[in-house]
């Protein structure tokens, strides 16, 4: 049978595998950092009203602009961060990733390379490798912060084009303090200007900024061309099913995207619905201060239970140690409840669910440390040090 590696493939796509996360039948899943909560039934209707209205112009292509939208998403940061932010400086896609792939089609690609700091989200190198760019994992301190210094003195060595920093990361939930990406980027311009460059686009991924508890870092773009960051509606929205991400940045930004952005990429069914949103953002970011209180006894509770827990400011957690984590992975399936082996060594992480679901985690994480205590299987037994 042909294989991938059978084809003519490029050579820095051989051997490598596509995204993607376990999908399977259990009750309780909480590996894909979802919202739990379904989106209120008047978003519902109003969603199938404003499709409705779009459905009737189907005949056309939509507006390769996403206009309408674009300045409504200028609206929603502007109220919700206190930045004021200009639609020109907007820019939407079918979710963050392609927005990234976007970014690298535009200031990436062949000859040129990417920098981020691993662990990180997984398609930063994945779509990095798709477009011939080159991926470059920077260093982290031991509790998954960025170390600033070793972090500078990688730029100045490797001069990446293309430098993406996580706040909150996927998959540790940390944040980044707005003056380490300040020095982040002041290091990065400089390395490029050293060798002739027009200077490094730098990356700010926010797609779980709203559940933070420092505040974005939007103010950061002022006076600076080359900063971007980058937003989902999948997270805080509710609508991971809508496929709907988007930058703010300098116009110039959003000019160089377009060029390689292809005709009508997206649809005017998905920007019928992402406006039907919008108009429901103060109900639907209230239910992302539950989350945020969840996510918290979840830290809390696994702490007390002995486990080492990274501090988060996502929606999410990143807990261990484990000798054998894929073992503890299965334990936690045979009890009905999915998380995920992000391949971080010696780490799971569990999104945060309603409270019924977390009580079902947190019920099975108990439950397994006494089986693997009773069995005197040390191959998967905590450690007793913790993250504060």
């Amino acid at each position: 049978m042909t294989g991938v590696d059978d084809l003519p493939v490029r050579d820095e796509l051989r051997g490598q595998s596509p995204y993607g996360a376990p999908q399977l039948d259990v009750p309780v899943r909480l590996n894909t950092n979802e919202n739990p909560h379904p989106l209120p039934e008047a978003l519902v209707r109003r969603v199938a009203e404003r499709v409705a209205e779009a459905a009737r112009d189907l005949n056309r292509y939509p507006d390769r602009e996403a206009l309408a939208l674009r300045t409504e998403l200028a609206a929603y940061l502007t109220r919700s961060t206190g930045v004021g932010i200009q639609a020109a400086g907007v820019w939407a896609a079918n979710g963050s990733n392609e927005v990234i792939q976007q970014l690298l089609q535009a200031f990436g690609g062949p000859g040129r390379s990417a920098l981020g700091f691993d662990p990180t989200y997984s398609m930063h190198p994945l779509i990095s490798r798709g477009t011939g760019t080159r991926w470059i994992s920077g260093p982290r301190n031991a509790d998954f912060t960025i170390d600033t210094e070793a972090a500078v003195a990688a730029l100045h060595e490797h001069a990446p084009e293309v430098l993406f920093v996580c706040s909150p990361n996927n998959p540790t939930g940390t944040a980044v303090a707005p003056e380490t990406v300040v020095a982040l980027h002041d290091a990065a311009q400089a390395a490029q200007a050293a060798r002739g460059g027009r200077g490094a686009l730098v990356v700010v991924d926010e797609a779980y900024a709203e559940f933070s508890h420092q505040p974005s870092l939007l103010p950061l773009l002022a006076g600076r061309p080359t900063l971007v960051v980058t937003r989902t509606m999948s997270k805080a929205f509710g609508a991971a099913g809508l496929r709907l991400g988007y930058l703010a940045a300098d116009p110039a930004v959003v000019d160089a995207v377009r060029i390689v952005r292809l005709p009508y990429h997206l649809s005017a069914v998905t920007q019928a619905t992402a406006l039907a949103a919008l108009e429901f953002a103060e109900p639907l970011l209230a239910a992302v201060e539950e989350l945020k209180s969840e996510r918290d006894r979840i830290v809390a509770e696994l702490r007390a239970a002995g486990l080492d827990v990274t501090d988060s400011d996502a929606n999410f957690v990143q807990f261990g140690r484990f000798d054998d984590v894929p073992a503890v992975w299965r334990r936690l399936l045979d009890h009905g409840v999915l998380v995920r082996d992000n391949g971080v060594p010696g780490r799971l992480r569990v999104s945060a669910g309603t409270r019924r679901e977390n009580d079902a985690f947190l019920d099975a994480m108990r439950a397994v440390l006494k089986e693997t205590a009773a069995e005197e299987t040390t191959g998967i037994t905590p450690t007793k040090e913790t993250n504060q």
